[in-house]
């Protein structure tokens, strides 16, 4: 992906694919997994039973539209990963999370769909609304589909300037749905060319190291100027979701400068804090090994 908001210019906003997200970027690289070798045969979920057509009135246009949204009593859990991207059988609600316009082109997260000052309105009108092109009106999404909802809701972020920790949960979440379809390829449940099935293994494993990266420094740059609760999180949660993320892209003295902070925190949910002491020790061995 040569730019997180590449494909953008089909909906009539190319401006926005090569626009940088937040100052003095860091450029991290993560190790490539060894992706698997062949694709399951798919088993493809029909989501129809999950969603729900939800009315809105969009705030910048002020039109009534409806979006597809998720039935709670249909999810089932189905564990976390150790940097707190939920799973659920059979079923991902990540796809579901954006809010989109059809009508302007505004998009966001549920969280802060609504939330939009009359100012920031006036610049989505400006440097978005302008140039939209609707997309097909759907009530199911395919991985593609979602992410380019989600790559509309990261450019109204920008055009609207919004706050640092928006832009950066945005990535990061995209970062974890990347992350789920690759699990989903490798289990048969969403359909890929097999001609090209490690190719886009390896584009997937690429484009999450890249928007994770950008998620971790959007996080760092929002600690040092913005107050809690940051999107829903508390200074706990924020702060070991980048000890973890920073982790999987070896960023090694940050994530031992976050275990520093975390683990003298009294309270500490015990779950987090044993994922902690494994990281912990994970960093001890990486040191032994350099020895």
């Amino acid at each position: 992906m040569s730019s997180i908001l590449s494909g953008l210019k089909d909906l009539g906003l190319g401006n926005l694919e090569q626009k940088g997200l937040f100052d003095d970027e860091a450029k991290t690289q993560a190790v490539k997994k060894e992706p698997e070798q062949q694709q399951p045969e798919s088993k493809k979920v029909d989501e129809h039973e999950y969603v729900f057509g939800k009315s809105h009135t969009c705030p910048v246009c002020f039109k009534d539209f409806k979006a597809p949204t998720i039935r709670q009593s249909k999810l089932r859990p189905a564990g976390m990963d150790k940097d707190l991207r939920p799973k659920f059988k059979n079923f991902d609600p990540m796809k579901y999370d954006v809010i989109l316009c059809p009508h302007c082109g505004y998009a966001a997260l549920g969280r802060f769909f609504h939330t939009i000052t009359p100012p920031q309105a006036k610049l989505v009108r400006e440097g978005i609304s302008r140039n939209f092109k609707p997309l097909p009106e759907k009530e199911v999404f395919t991985y593609d589909e979602a992410f380019v909802r989600y790559q509309l809701a990261l450019g109204n972020a920008m055009v609207k300037k919004g706050r640092n920790s928006e832009k950066a949960y945005l990535c990061l979440k995209m970062a974890w749905m990347l992350r789920s379809k690759k699990e989903a390829i490798e289990a048969g449940t969403e359909e890929v060319d097999r001609a090209n099935y490690l190719q886009t293994i390896e584009e997937l494993e690429q484009d999450e190291t890249e928007l994770l990266t950008n998620a971790l420094d959007g996080f760092m740059t929002a600690r040092q100027n913005e107050t809690f609760p940051m999107c829903g999180m508390d200074e706990v949660t924020l702060d070991y979701i980048v000890c973890m993320t920073a982790m999987r892209l070896e960023n090694y003295e940050l994530t031992n400068q976050m275990l520093n902070v975390l683990l003298v925190r009294s309270g500490l949910n015990p779950q987090l804090k044993d994922n902690l002491l494994e990281v912990k020790e994970e960093l001890r061995n990486l040191k032994k090994e350099d020895v």
